[in-house]
């Protein structure tokens, strides 16, 4: 068995407003907070001597590792993501960023927010525009009907509201 993995495609370049404000605390509190502490402690880790069998030191450096990834991660992401944060010329259309209630074909309704794949965890009703259902409805009018591939079958689903800005009341 081989070890090559294929690349994984990007996700898309899009974030709301909320969405790039959590993430640059995220970059600021991993890199002004976090990471200090933690050079601290490896540094007077290291100074007690022994470094191969200091637990101290050797999970300090682990985990300075795993920040400076993340660090990289969230640099590289931010630099290429286009926020969005003005609603769309239609705003009858869902584009990113919409509320859209839909209505399943026994009557029940359901509503999501569209965001960009590093935002969909903020809450249980967003969800990525990148999954197969926030692709379905990206472009899509009100009352217009779309089916969505599920894992027991196909489902149709109509939109009945589409709203842009906060969370719809």
């Amino acid at each position: 068995m081989s070890r090559f993995r294929a690349p994984q495609k990007p996700g898309s370049q899009y974030i709301t407003a909320e969405g790039a404000r959590r993430l640059r605390e995220e970059l600021d509190e991993l890199w002004k907070v976090e990471r200090p502490k933690v050079t601290q402690a490896v540094s007077e880790a290291a100074a007690q001597g022994d470094r191969s069998e200091n637990a101290d030191y050797i999970y300090g450096k682990r985990r300075l590792r795993e920040i400076d990834s993340r660090v990289r991660f969230l640099r590289k992401r931010l630099d290429g993501m286009v926020t969005v944060d003005q609603p769309p010329s239609d705003p009858r259309r869902v584009f990113f960023g919409a509320w859209v209630s839909l209505e399943s074909e026994d009557g029940q309704e359901s509503r999501y927010r569209i965001v960009g794949p590093d935002e969909f965890d903020l809450a249980p009703d967003y969800i990525s525009m990148d999954s197969p259902l926030g692709r379905g409805l990206l472009g899509k009018r009100l009352d217009d009907e779309i089916t969505v591939p599920l894992p027991s079958g196909a489902d149709t689903v109509t939109i009945v509201a589409v709203q842009y800005g906060r969370e719809p009341v």
